[in-house]
């Protein structure tokens, strides 16, 4: 297939691109700067040039494809969502335009995080309306009722392995370097999902392929890991004490931090015969290089 992907040079969508051309397929990445499309194009890929607020070259490059993956998103202000997920949203319904009708396959990204805070979240979970990316969720499965092979992936709040520099780990490890101490909120039960990254580029490529319309999908390789043994292993890493903190510590990143969000990915394992085969998050942290 001739693949689309958006977000193709960051650190998810490299490893997608890097994925689709080794499974055989032929990948179209946008890139936005010259650096970036220098980037793409040694991986062997093709290079569409532009940016995510350019919906008339999204519907083209979408047109001219067999089918889309969307794992662009503007994380410009963690703190103030709404702009991002309006920019998702119009992207979103600009690729999913072109396709109509066509069958092709469209994969758009999403978040398990806030879909079943406190319990353990399932495909079956519809995110909560409040939350601004459940729109791009919503709208990338009005799809399916038109013709497209839609579906949602959602990634967890951590996508783990080497080169991760703007996760959510990164920003913890740089809060503990600011502060001085490692800190996890509340009791440090509350429980991140987790996956490596190489094996949500599987998951990726195996929902593209193959994924029935109209459904969401997890790319969870571990379905909670405690904020408690997050902090713990980067206080070794950083040889800082360790301590529990009120939200006003985490500033921006309380808001995922917080919550206990454990997530399932059974029903995707079954739907795609995706089974995660990488390391976890603490033998990521073990091994050094986010601390590099």
């Amino acid at each position: 297939m001739r693949v689309f992907v958006t977000g193709a040079t960051g650190y998810v969508g490299s490893a997608v691109v890097r994925d689709l051309l080794d499974a055989g397929h032929e990948v179209v990445g946008l890139a936005r700067s010259t650096e970036k499309a220098a980037a793409l194009a040694a991986a062997g890929a093709s290079v569409r040039h532009g940016v995510l607020e350019d919906l008339d070259g999204l519907r083209e490059a979408a047109a001219a494809s067999d089918a889309v993956i969307h794992t662009a998103y503007v994380h410009d202000n963690f703190a103030d969502l709404t702009a991002a997920a309006a920019t998702d949203a119009a992207a979103i319904a600009a690729l999913g335009g072109a396709l109509e009708g066509s069958g092709k396959a469209l994969v758009v990204t999403a978040a398990t995080g806030p879909v079943a805070p406190g319990r353990l979240a399932t495909e079956d979970d519809v995110a909560d309306p409040a939350f601004p990316r459940a729109g791009s969720e919503a709208a990338a499965l009005e799809f399916a009722k038109r013709g497209v092979r839609a579906s949602v992936l959602r990634l967890p709040q951590s996508v783990h392995g080497e080169g991760d520099r703007h996760g959510f780990v990164p920003a913890l490890i740089r809060l503990a370097r600011e502060k001085g101490v490692s800190a996890y909120p509340g009791d440090g039960s509350g429980r991140w999902a987790a996956v490596h990254r190489l094996d949500a580029a599987r998951a990726y490529r195996l929902a593209v392929e193959a994924a029935p319309s109209g459904v969401r999908l997890h790319a969870v390789g571990e379905e909670g890991v405690p904020l408690r043994v997050v902090a713990e292993l980067i206080g070794r890493g950083l040889d800082l004490p360790v301590t529990s903190a009120a939200a006003s510590h985490f500033g921006w990143l309380a808001k995922f931090a917080g919550p206990d969000a454990p997530a399932s990915s059974v029903l995707t394992q079954k739907r795609l015969g995706w089974v995660p085969e990488h390391q976890g998050l603490v033998a990521d942290l073990e091994a050094g290089h986010y601390f590099a």
